[in-house]
């Protein structure tokens, strides 16, 4: 039945994703790599306690992905997340940190979440406090050498008390990530002494056992993904990497996922 319920979440996020970005298409949106850790997302808000843990976004232009599924698990209400672009809004394009909007994180540039993320894993360890930090970080931005130093931080510091998902889909918004930086990021976190499992980043049930399997142990979960997941004409289509949904186009998109 969990199951089930997450398959039901995850579906739901990604028609949020699509109706949002239809909503804002005179700035338009980064469709695609929202659709890509949708799965993602909602397997870590099933594992998340508000009072304990805190979720950090690294690949911030995902927001859209962020709320909806926030959204899913009565983080923010529908009526926050139709705001989602609004001039002067909470929910801007990449998630910004209020008092309010139940963002931990203000992300933008690439590569400083996972830092963020080890400093708050360092004070819960320091603290005694229990919970756990998870943080999302893209393929793409495992280029950035911050995350490197915050790697060995973890590794030393042994905190076993963060989670990190990367979501691996291939691409980055300049193309093929194998015609760019072809990094092998199992060997490269083997490297600096992690625990490494790699997992389809789609299904729910993978992404779950995953993250108990990390507990306890410096661990990075690889999530395989497929970057515009759910739309046929978006899959692993960089075009949608941020781009307009015209109603026609929404239309299209909103009844593949809804027959899927």
């Amino acid at each position: 039945m969990e199951s089930i319920n997450l398959k039901q979440k995850s579906k739901d996020a990604r028609l949020s994703i699509l109706r949002l970005a239809n909503k804002s298409q005179k700035v338009g949106a980064h469709i695609a790599p929202s659709l890509s850790i949708v799965e993602i997302l909602t397997s870590v808000f099933s594992k998340y306690d508000r009072m304990f843990d805190a979720v950090v976004l690294s690949k911030g232009h995902a927001g859209l992905a962020l709320y909806s599924a926030m959204q899913q698990y009565n983080l923010i209400s529908k009526e926050q997340l139709d705001t989602f672009e609004d001039n002067g809004g909470e929910f801007p394009g990449q998630p910004t940190k209020t008092s309010t909007n139940a963002v931990i994180y203000s992300s933008g540039s690439l590569g400083l979440g996972l830092s963020y993320a080890a400093g708050l894993a360092y004070a819960k360890k320091s603290k005694r406090e229990n919970g756990t930090i998870f943080v999302i970080l893209g393929n793409g931005e495992m280029d950035e050498g911050t995350n490197y130093e915050a790697l060995m931080f973890i590794k030393y510091h042994n905190l076993s008390n963060i989670c990190i998902i990367i979501d691996d889909n291939s691409m980055q918004s300049d193309g093929e990530t194998s015609k760019i930086i072809d990094l092998d990021l199992n060997r490269v976190c083997k490297g600096f002494g992690f625990n490494v499992i790699e997992c389809n980043g789609h299904n729910e049930d993978e992404i779950c056992n995953s993250i108990d399997l990390s507990k306890n142990e410096c661990t990075v979960i690889i999530c395989k993904t497929i970057k515009g997941k759910g739309v046929s004409f978006m899959e692993n289509n960089n075009e949608w990497h941020h781009n307009n949904l015209k109603d026609e186009q929404y239309e299209l998109a909103k009844n593949e996922v809804l027959n899927a």
